[in-house]
């Protein structure tokens, strides 16, 4: 019952009541990101969702534009798109995902189409339910765990998830984002690029 209706319902509500109660921070961010990037409010990027069906993802823009290209990822972040990271606040567009039924409040993070063709036939099993805006994987580690690791949470998620596993997942994503933990991975970057079966 939970799978197929209290979890759709509860992303809903869960959805406005966050869009409602965000709504102050969003506005001052949307102001902030557009006089200090040219008017660029948002960063968007095709990903799959749900059966690997493609999606246009929104999060707030957190990197600078025309910079050299061999500066990492890291170092194109903005100051002010760091705090957006350290706090998850850059995902708050994601909650309008949430209402369109593109994705859940939780659930695997929804990662690069160029990784589509990479994944083994269990990796793929990530893609049978709605990508979330935190998840399993994100509260045991987010970008600090290998890959490996990750995907094998993804996994065990979209096999067992339930009230009480997503229940778990909202306390710990509240931890997570209070200490702003695990955002860059060993090596202080964001996260190296997934590059085939592991």
């Amino acid at each position: 019952m939970y799978k197929r209706f209290f979890k759709r319902a509860f992303d809903i509500l869960g959805a406005i009541f966050l869009l409602l109660f965000f709504l102050p921070f969003t506005i001052v961010i949307m102001i902030v990101l557009f006089f200090s990037n040219k008017g660029k409010i948002f960063f968007t990027q095709l990903r799959p969702g749900k059966e690997e069906k493609p999606f246009l993802l929104y999060k707030f823009r957190t990197m600078k534009d025309d910079v050299p290209e061999e500066m990492s990822e890291r170092e194109r972040i903005s100051g002010f798109g760091n705090i957006l990271r350290k706090t998850s606040l850059d995902e708050i567009p994601q909650l309008i995902h949430v209402l369109e039924g593109k994705m859940s409040i939780i659930g695997p993070r929804p990662l690069l189409m160029e990784y589509l063709p990479l994944y083994s036939e269990v990796q793929r099993k990530r893609h049978s339910v709605l990508p979330g805006i935190t998840g399993w994987a994100q509260v045991k580690g987010r970008n600090s765990i290998s890959w490996k690791d990750r995907f094998e949470l993804d996994v065990y998620y979209a096999e067992n998830f339930s009230f009480g596993l997503d229940f778990k997942i909202v306390l710990l994503t509240f931890v997570k984002v209070i200490l702003a933990k695990d955002i860059y991975d060993k090596n202080g970057q964001i996260v190296e690029k997934f590059k085939g079966e592991l």
